[in-house]
């Protein structure tokens, strides 16, 4: 009997999250009104489509409740006096917070990155 040998599987690469993102007051726009909420959030450049990927959650709050079961999805949302980010309201999470996601520019502030490539 020829005993076969098991292939291993290389780890699989995940991008390094960085613990750094925003966790305090926002404005959240949805439609024609401004909801002022607390959200927790982060993020991470996405090495397979290029773009920065931000999401976290807002604090529960009946406000942003009632504009997602009269069926808002896409939002804006802007920390302090910066600028506004679209945004997509998803699920409840476990604890009855809203999670929240968007690409590109996040509204929170991101320290600046300097990339260089190496030519072989």
């Amino acid at each position: 009997m020829r005993l076969r040998r098991r292939r291993t599987r290389p780890e699989p690469w995940v991008p390094e999250h960085e613990d750094e993102g925003y966790d305090g007051p926002a404005q959240l726009h949805v439609g024609d009104s401004t909801i002022e909420v607390d959200v927790v959030l982060a993020g991470h450049l996405e090495p397979l489509d290029g773009r920065y990927h931000w999401y976290g959650r807002v604090v529960q709050s009946d406000a942003v409740d009632a504009a997602k079961k009269d069926g808002a999805t896409e939002i804006g949302l802007a920390i302090a006096d910066g600028a506004t980010s679209a945004g997509r309201l998803a699920e409840h999470d476990a604890w009855g917070n809203m999670r929240i996601t968007g690409l590109g520019a996040p509204p929170f502030e991101r320290p600046a990155v300097e990339v260089t490539f190496e030519r072989s």
